[in-house]
């Protein structure tokens, strides 16, 4: 089988190996590589990484805790300016 560039080929288990080398299975799959578990050389089940959970964006947490002044988008002094830009 060619290994197509960035898709690793899963790892194929039974279920008598999967059970005395879980440990090692579990870590293969961490590090992103997919294992199938087979029954009789018939694939079952995947074991795979988990992926983080994202957390949902929740606007206005910090409403009346900060402010933004209503000149911030003003164009900097020019003496600042050059100091920013090393002149």
């Amino acid at each position: 089988m060619v290994k197509p560039k960035g898709v690793p080929i899963a790892t194929t288990a039974n279920i008598y190996e999967a059970k005395t080398k879980l440990s090692k299975l579990v870590d293969e799959a961490a590090q992103g590589e997919d294992v199938i578990i087979a029954r009789n050389g018939k694939p079952v089940a995947r074991l795979t990484s988990l992926k983080p959970e994202k957390l949902p964006l929740r606007m206005g947490l910090m409403k009346g805790e900060i402010w933004i002044a209503d000149d911030f988008d003003t164009p900097l002094p020019d003496d600042i300016l050059a100091g920013f830009e090393g002149r």
